[in-house]
């Protein structure tokens, strides 16, 4: 049911949105910061190929439109998230770029510290195998609680070997814990839905997720079958060079993070 909710979906947005020109490159992309990202570097490089951009929301996996067929490249997700849906596709994907690492967050509307979080604390974490992993290593990494496993692991609350503060975990789908923030004591959110919500990772999370030797930077993947492909090769130089480097230092200020460095003088128009 959920495949075929997603590939009406699709077909809604791409009678849409779809263009008669066949050199356009039709990509799906979470809108903040992926879909600004993809915006700045479609206006800024005179030679980068056209795009068509899809903004999806929380609730809609592009890998299955992806190993359909039905649109050119996705951008929205992290290596382990992509092997975890590979487990479940028939199609092979390709990852052409590393581009940007979110740092999860944890943040509070009734708390400005972790160490104000009382015993017992309510917690919610993502309730995706990939994010629910990171969410329990940066727990572990201030102090809260210990667990069984390294990044890139598959890790989850059977895994905790220590909670001395009795902390009450509430797994909730991503995109809901910003809404859901009143109703617990903190809540670990992904760098996008943070920022969508208004948030600013950089000033308003209680604890960020360290960014070198991230395991879990934001990737361009298309069908293997086009890894290949001119237009898909430019887009994944030009989404990885300094420029692009440069403007995600300057506009997100912290809150994202480019996997290369920045500091070109800017090109283009």
């Amino acid at each position: 049911m959920k495949k075929c909710v997603i590939a009406t979906l699709v077909a809604l947005v791409l009678s849409g949105c779809s263009s008669s020109d066949d050199k356009t490159l039709t990509i799906m992309a979470a809108p903040l910061p992926h879909a600004e990202i993809l915006r700045y570097v479609e206006s800024h490089f005179d030679d980068a190929p056209k795009l068509n951009i899809i903004e999806i929301d929380g609730q809609t996996d592009p890998n299955q439109p992806l190993a359909g067929g039905d649109i050119d490249a996705n951008y929205f997700q992290h290596r382990p998230f992509l092997e975890e849906d590979l487990k479940h596709l028939s199609a092979s994907l390709a990852v052409v770029a590393d581009v940007h690492i979110e740092p999860l967050g944890i943040y509070s509307s009734k708390y400005d510290s972790l160490t104000a979080l009382p015993d017992g604390a309510r917690i919610a974490l993502p309730n995706n195998p990939t994010n629910l992993a990171r969410s329990l290593l940066l727990l572990q990494d201030n102090g809260l609680l210990k667990v069984k496993g390294s990044q890139g692991q598959a890790i989850t609350e059977q895994d905790i070997t220590a909670n001395p503060h009795h902390l009450r975990l509430v797994l909730t789908d991503s995109p809901l814990i910003t809404r859901a923030l009143p109703d617990v004591d903190a809540g670990i959110i992904n760098g996008n839905f943070a920022l969508e919500a208004g948030l600013t990772p950089s000033k308003d999370a209680l604890a960020l997720e360290p960014a070198a030797h991230n395991h879990y930077a934001n990737i361009l993947v298309v069908r293997d079958s086009d890894k290949n492909d001119p237009r898909v090769k430019k887009l994944a130089e030009e989404l990885t060079s300094p420029d692009v480097a440069a403007f995600i230092e300057q506009h997100y200020r912290g809150s994202v993070l480019p996997v290369h460095h920045g500091g070109a003088q800017q090109q283009g128009h």
